[in-house]
């Protein structure tokens, strides 16, 4: 008896006869299996059966694919596959429209199957169909058929399509550049076109000639999708088959033939939804499109270059109006432009070209810059002036900013980057006008500036800046939208404070933090966390910090050290000669015990801050100044903090000391970072599984507890 693992046990049917149940053995010939089912239906001739599935392609059983067998499979006893190819043959031969019109059909349906088309081809089926194709006198119906059972029989690649008739390819590409053609003709036309393309570079370029890109651009006028797509697949197929140049050639005249306005109009925005493969088509054309862009992209800055070079002037020119330097000497005009270069943003500003040598974005940046000042030249010229008025610190540097930007968009529409092939994400903005690139970096370097205001940035914030911008472009063109204008109203309603927002909730709806069970745990771990940071500040006053003294002439020469003793009890302060990372804590003078700190004043409480006037200035070192007040007399040591953090770590810490709360942004931004790490550790082992907003109900007592081990029992 065979193992029980080689048993599969089936059901087979056949019209007219009741199903029979068997245990398929998988070591028995498939012959001999066919003879026994043969055999309990009193059928003659087994060799003439075969079994096929009954569902989905209805495929063939043989002995390659017999081990797919499953338990309970239906099997059906059919007409073996040369016998059946041998009445199809006979049936598209014969004179009689109907026969033949039905023997084709069949012929379309069944060919889909590898082992039939096997054997339809080695009867050398397929070139009959070829001559049934060339020889056109059939009805468009028959011919409809014929080509739908050349294309199954094709997709096998038993058959190379390069073997096919140079009559028979004109012949198909007659069938779509004829106007008025049966429509299931044309688009079975242009899906044999497609693969013959795909297939060589000969056959590319036969049908390249044979077939005209502006008829392809016709085709997706008419209200047709089943055209519309096969039309954009044959497309897509002699883009990507082309060379650069013809690349470049085609989708310069396409764009000429308006294509891009037609797929806005019929596709887009018809009535019907766009299907999944006429989403891949539009995202593969777009990224082709796209993608002609990545040479002048990966092209640095040539200095040497006088077209390059006159484009870099005429930048500094349109934003500044420089009319009088024909009358300037050459040093007097070298300088100006080195000031003006430096206004507009450049880091090198006696030779800005060499901000430009980076790849990506090369001579890309160069160009959406010029784009911009030459089609807004009033936004590009406002941009440029109002940040020339900034302080040095708040400045927005326009070219810096265009250059990453640059980047940033060439990133986000990933130009230089190979198609997938089961891609889909198209940007429908891009099919609304022409220059995508280039309008999108007009819209989004006045976001940059706007974002940057928002902020109150500084040149140390620019990559914070850019981060907020990036999500700014990205979340907005995830929505979708299928105009300019509308992207740009978009973009500007998702300003920073919205970027803030949407940031807070997707982290809290991604750490489930709002569950009252979390929100329990995170207080029971606060105090934990807070002493945590307590000891962090006293060690750091512990290790002291540098701070400058400031004169009523704001000179800021004189360098003092304070720092806190190892046991908490005593701070030593002195003035130092130079930057020392930290001196002894002999070398300190001066000390206050901390037992007679009295207070702790900040800002525009202290008293070497009263004096001061309201300059923009002076309100940055406000916001820096604390004071100590200790001792019976009410002396004070004034301190300005050389940066926000220090000012943060230093008032956090004395609070300590006092035995007061920390207050500052640092502790707060701290504790929220250690919560959420934490937080996140102790809910490792619960990830994907929904946290309870209440505790489960605790079950009622049982009525007795005699399940309990009674250890009063010795054992046996």
């Amino acid at each position: 008896m065979p193992p029980q693992k080689d048993i599969v046990k089936i059901a087979i049917q056949m019209p007219g006869a009741y199903p029979q149940l068997i245990d398929l053995d998988q070591k028995k010939p498939l012959s001999t299996v066919i003879k026994e089912v043969c055999d309990g239906w009193n059928i003659n001739c087994p060799e003439n059966h075969a079994l096929q599935y009954t569902d989905g392609i209805q495929t063939y059983i043989t002995e390659t694919n017999r081990l797919d067998i499953k338990n309970g499979s239906i099997l059906r006893l059919t007409t073996a596959p040369g016998r059946y190819a041998d009445q199809l043959f006979a049936g598209i031969q014969n004179n009689n429209n109907d026969i033949k019109c039905d023997s084709l059909k069949q012929l379309a349906f069944v060919s889909t199957d590898v082992t039939f088309a096997q054997e339809f081809i080695n009867r050398d089926g397929h070139n009959q169909l070829v001559f049934i194709v060339e020889n056109g006198n059939d009805p468009s119906e028959i011919i409809a058929h014929a080509l739908k059972a050349f294309m199954e029989l094709m997709d096998h690649g038993i058959v190379s399509w390069e073997n096919l008739s140079f009559i028979f390819i004109i012949k198909i590409a007659n069938y779509v550049n004829t106007k008025v053609m049966d429509a299931s003709i044309q688009q079975l036309s242009l899906a044999i076109l497609e693969s013959m393309v795909l297939s060589s570079s000969s056959l590319f370029q036969q049908v390249k000639h044979e077939v005209t890109l502006e008829r392809l651009v016709e085709h997706l006028q008419v209200p047709n999708q089943q055209i519309q797509t096969k039309a954009m697949a044959l497309l897509i197929a002699l883009l990507q088959t082309a060379s650069d140049l013809e690349k470049r050639e085609m989708i310069e005249f396409l764009g000429k033939k308006n294509m891009r306005q037609y797929i806005y109009k019929n596709i887009i925005h018809s009535s019907g939804a766009i299907g999944d493969e006429m989403a891949h088509y539009l995202y593969v054309l777009q990224s082709v499109t796209l993608n002609l862009l990545e040479p002048k992209m990966k092209t640095p800055f040539d200095s040497y270059n006088p077209e390059q070079r006159e484009i870099l002037h005429t930048l500094r020119q349109v934003a500044f109006e420089s009319d009088g330097e024909a009358n300037l000497s050459n040093e007097r005009r070298r300088s100006l432009c080195a000031k003006e270069f430096k206004k507009l943003g450049f880091s090198n500003n006696t030779n800005p070209g060499q901000d430009l040598n980076r790849t990506p974005p090369g001579l890309l940046a160069l160009s959406t810059m010029a784009y911009f000042s030459s089609r807004y030249p009033d936004a590009y010229s406002r941009f440029v002036l109002e940040n020339s008025s900034r302080e040095d610190k708040h400045e927005c540097p326009f070219a810096r900013s265009s250059i990453q930007l640059t980047q940033m968009l060439c990133e986000i529409l990933r130009i230089g980057e190979p198609t997938f092939e089961t891609g889909q994400d198209y940007y429908p903005v891009f099919f609304a006008q022409d220059h995508l690139l280039e309008e999108l970096f007009c819209i989004c370097i006045q976001l940059l500036n706007k974002t940057w205001k928002e902020m109150r940035a500084t040149q140390e914030d620019f990559d914070k800046v850019m981060q907020v911008v990036r999500e700014q472009i990205t979340r907005t063109l995830s929505s979708k939208p299928t105009s300019l204008e509308l992207f740009k109203n978009k973009v500007n309603a998702l300003n920073y404070s919205e970027i803030l927002k949407l940031r807070q909730t997707e982290r809290l709806h991604q750490e489930e933090t709002l569950a009252p069970p979390v929100l329990e745990l995170k207080e029971r771990l606060k105090p934990e966390l807070l002493e945590l940071i307590r000891q962090q500040r006293l060690n750091r006053l512990c290790h002291g910090t540098l701070f400058r003294k400031i004169s009523s002439r704001r000179r800021q020469d004189k360098l003092w050290y304070c720092r806190l003793s190892p046991n908490h009890k005593v701070l030593h302060y002195g003035d130092v000669d130079e930057e020392t990372d930290c001196p002894p804590i002999e070398t300190l003078q001066e000390k206050i015990p901390v037992a007679d700190i009295k207070a702790l004043l900040t800002g525009k409480d202290c008293p070497h801050m009263k004096e001061k006037s309201s300059g923009k200035q002076n309100k940055e070192v406000l916001d820096l100044a604390f004071t100590i007040i200790y001792d019976v007399e009410d002396y004070s040591l004034n301190f300005i903090a050389s940066s926000r953090t220090d000012f943060c770590l230093w008032t956090d810490g004395l609070n300590v000391l006092l035995g007061k709360e920390m207050n500052s942004e640092c502790m707060r931004s701290e504790l929220d970072i250690l919560l959420s790490m934490e937080i996140k550790l102790r809910l490792l082992d619960l990830e994907n599984i929904p946290i309870p907003d209440a505790p489960p109900p605790l079950p009622d007592p049982p009525s007795n507890y005699h399940f309990c081990y009674d250890f009063s029992h010795s054992e046996q």
